[in-house]
């Protein structure tokens, strides 16, 4: 038997759900936070950027922190962790070839791979002309941490999250590369803690395990019977080690206005990047989140735990973006949110060696009695953004 999961006090959420005056996101998101005009922090913070910030300003904090950066002699000046996705290459690329700074991409290699995210991650070696090192961790234990996060956090992408977040940082500090560029900021660009939104770094002190580990770092899973040297490739480096090289962490999001249909558009022109020839399982679009068979997973599991499926994130952006009006975001959510992710269940099912029986036990351990209702023996959201907040 599951045991049944409390995600309303494990991701300190609020029990009443409101919905954004300007976009599609919910109160759910955890961090979040809305305003007395009903508009989330993500909305305001695309404000900002649109009408406040001075991004001819912003390019030349650039340009001055690559002076800063730039090695005398043949040694890379910045890592930039990319997977050869359209966000990550777009970094790498415009700092190598834009910048003329030396650029390390790092990797920190899916679950199972993609054809199509093979390809990218490949040309963005090959055409994109950018050098790389991939880390891929032990298969065995990279399974067991998946079942086990999939169990305990109600995310069997958090091992990847790990390893896209600290195995870059041990790269910096074993090659004495003390500048890290990763792309946006997403706790900002998507809704929640702001206290990195109005500066370009982030501080991996303190920020890591809150924002990015769902308050349960990798050492944490050695009370699981992981023990501390099959997590070690998953950590980040003692803090002194960092301090030594003097590591500093940035956002590109911070210097150039984040809009990712523009980094699409990039890289199919300079890394030759390939969209998917149809519509990615869970949302609308073709060209994010295309590298890893367990993608749609991390996306359905948000959708149990917050009612915040794949397409209310994307749909959300891009109406921040200007790309899409809200009423338009609104009828694709109707469509789309929570799509299940039928065409990779039988690899995700034999990549953590469960039953379908089990997985759907465990799902259903995450549902929240705020957000799901079942009605003549099927599961439904309460509150959709589709009805206006209002309780179907």
């Amino acid at each position: 038997m599951v045991e049944k999961k409390d995600a309303i006090k494990i991701f300190n959420l609020p029990l009443e759900i409101r919905f954004c005056k300007k976009c599609t996101i919910s109160n759910q998101r955890p961090r979040i936070i809305f305003d007395e005009e009903g508009v989330c922090s993500a909305c305001r913070f695309a404000e900002y950027k649109q009408f406040k910030v001075d991004w001819n300003q912003r390019e030349k904090e650039l340009r001055d922190l690559c002076d800063r950066f730039r090695k005398k002699d043949s040694q890379y000046d910045v890592i930039v962790p990319a997977s050869g996705g359209k966000d990550s290459a777009f970094v790498a690329h415009e700092l190598k070839y834009k910048y003329g700074m030396k650029v390390l991409t790092v990797t920190w290699a899916p679950h199972i791979y993609t054809d199509i995210g093979f390809k990218n991650f490949q040309s963005m070696i090959h055409v994109g002309g950018l050098d790389n090192i991939l880390g891929t961790p032990n298969g065995i234990i990279h399974r067991k941490l998946t079942r086990l996060s999939f169990e305990i956090i109600g995310d069997p992408f958090q091992p990847f999250i790990y390893g896209v977040t600290n195995f870059p940082l041990q790269m910096a500090v074993k090659y004495k590369i003390p500048l890290i560029m990763y792309g946006e900021n997403g706790e900002v660009e998507y809704g929640g803690d702001l206290k990195n939104a109005f500066k370009p770094t982030r501080d991996y002190k303190a920020d890591h395990k809150k924002h990015y580990f769902s308050g349960v770092a990798p050492e944490d899973l050695i009370q699981y019977g992981i023990n501390e040297q099959d997590v070690a490739i998953y950590m980040a480096p003692k803090n002194e080690e960092l301090s030594k090289i003097a590591a500093e962490l940035h956002f590109y999001s911070y210097y150039k206005k984040w809009t990712p249909q523009e980094n699409y558009y990039y890289c199919s022109e300079h890394t030759g990047f390939m969209a998917n020839p149809e519509r990615s399982e869970s949302t609308y679009s073709k060209y994010a989140s295309l590298d890893d068979k367990l993608d749609g997973f991390h996306f359905y599991l948000a959708y149990i735990k917050f009612g915040i499926g794949r397409v209310t994130s994307d749909t959300a952006h891009e109406i921040r973006d200007g790309h899409l009006t809200r009423e338009e975001g609104v009828k694709l959510v109707q469509k789309y949110d929570g799509e299940f992710s039928s065409k990779y269940f039988k690899d995700f099912l034999k990549y953590c060696d469960i039953s379908e029986d089990y997985f759907w036990a465990v799902i259903d351990s995450w549902r929240s009695r705020n957000i799901w209702t079942k009605i003549d023996g099927e599961w439904k959201l309460r509150h959709t953004v589709y009805n206006g907040g209002a309780e179907d």
